[in-house]
């Protein structure tokens, strides 16, 4: 990682390893290209789509209380959903459409089978129609930015008027599901997301660091976001969304991609998956529930449709990719995701073993940076210790 920085590919990095009670941390490079303030440990990141994650846990957490069930249709909190209609064709007009088979289960949106996602490929020029009118209801169905302007309640409205692309269950389709799913758990425990995620997460895991804004002291730390331009070969700043936006509460808190959190701060959200849902020895989530995060809810062929991205042959468990063949990293069972901004997590029960890398450079997760991390991590710790 260090060479990475020194040919200029990052801006700065902090990384962990950690194996049992050991925990080694890394901070390489600066926080700005027109600065010298180093990263440092404490350094906040926006995480993205390791808000995913968060966001399942916090839905079992719910049907652990009985506020939801996971073969319930979505309808009873989210009526905006009831009685869908699906596309006839994915590429087709939006008058053009079918009765679902059955409703949208609360399982749906943690398996990413609701039937609405992003569209990776093949690629489409002009945009089919569902996109445009996704777009043009300012419903950020992918990059995190810019922010929608709806609160929940909107939202979920305007979703409510697109028919889905697929029949509910019937493929994997990437980001959608944490969208809804933030507005379901807010619906169910009847207070804010980021309040039912402080109540029940973070306050328990000491996740002080963590939110969907922060205090404007440290939202003020936030890097940038950077990324390699191609034709000069230099890191370049990335519009995204500053720190001022971060210090105060968004209109809408993205259980897709808006949390912003610490290395330190994700370690204690991975080491409570890895001891099967003990915090310091007090219970917050059943084995049961983690056993049914971390595990593959895919067919195989499920996973052959979503073709080589973004889950590259992963199978997913809710919220996150969950491996399912050996390879060079590890044996199946290796459970985790990425931040699309720069930052990898994952853990091992193979291995006892926990992985995260925080960057904010779009070019981590795509030039070998991440895949090389991960593979350097495996090799920290032998399963033999």
């Amino acid at each position: 990682m260090a060479a990475r920085i020194a040919r200029g590919e990052l801006l700065g990095i902090v990384y962990l390893v950690a194996h049992g009670g050991a925990v080694h941390v890394d901070t390489i490079g600066r926080v700005s290209l027109d600065g010298d303030e180093p990263i440092q440990r404490s350094t906040p990141f926006r995480i993205a789509s390791m808000t995913k994650p968060i966001i399942a846990t916090a839905a079992m957490m719910l049907v652990e209380d009985g506020r939801l069930a996971l073969d319930e249709p979505v309808d009873r909190l989210l009526p905006e959903l009831a009685e869908r209609r699906v596309l006839a064709r994915i590429d087709g007009p939006l008058d053009q459409t079918v009765p679902a088979v059955r409703p949208i289960t609360v399982e749906d949106l943690l398996t990413f089978r609701m039937g609405y996602g992003i569209i990776f490929e093949p690629s489409f020029d002009p945009p089919y129609p569902i996109i445009n009118a996704a777009n043009e209801l300012q419903l950020t169905m992918s990059a995190p930015d810019p922010r929608t302007p709806h609160g929940p309640d909107e939202w979920i409205r305007r979703f409510g008027t697109l028919p889905l692309m697929q029949q509910p269950g019937e493929r994997w389709q990437y980001n959608a599901g944490s969208l809804v799913l933030g507005v379901l758990i807010a619906r169910a425990s009847g207070m804010p997301l980021q309040d039912f995620l402080r109540k029940r997460v973070f306050g328990p895991l000491g996740m002080r660091r963590t939110g969907f804004s922060l205090p404007a002291r440290e939202a003020a730390r936030l890097p940038g976001l950077h990324q390699v331009n191609p034709e000069t070969g230099r890191l370049e700043l990335v519009p995204v969304s500053p720190p001022s936006e971060w210090a105060r509460p968004p209109a809408f808190p993205s259980g897709a991609a808006g949390l912003a959190s610490t290395i330190d701060d994700y370690l204690a959200f991975s080491r409570l998956l890895r001891n099967r849902g003990v915090h310091c020895g007090r219970r917050l989530l059943s084995a049961e529930s983690v056993r049914l995060l971390t595990t593959n809810h895919l067919t195989p062929q499920q996973i052959a449709d979503t073709g080589p991205f973004p889950l590259g042959g992963r199978g997913w468990g809710y919220g996150m990719g969950v491996s399912v063949v050996p390879d060079e990293i590890s044996e199946p069972g290796r459970y985790g995701w990425d931040g699309g901004y720069g930052a990898v997590w994952y853990n091992d029960p193979n291995r006892d073993l926990i992985a995260i890398a925080l960057t904010q450079s779009f070019d981590f997760l795509f030039n070998g940076a991440a895949a090389e991390f991960q593979r350097l991590a495996a090799g920290a710790w032998t399963p033999a210790g």
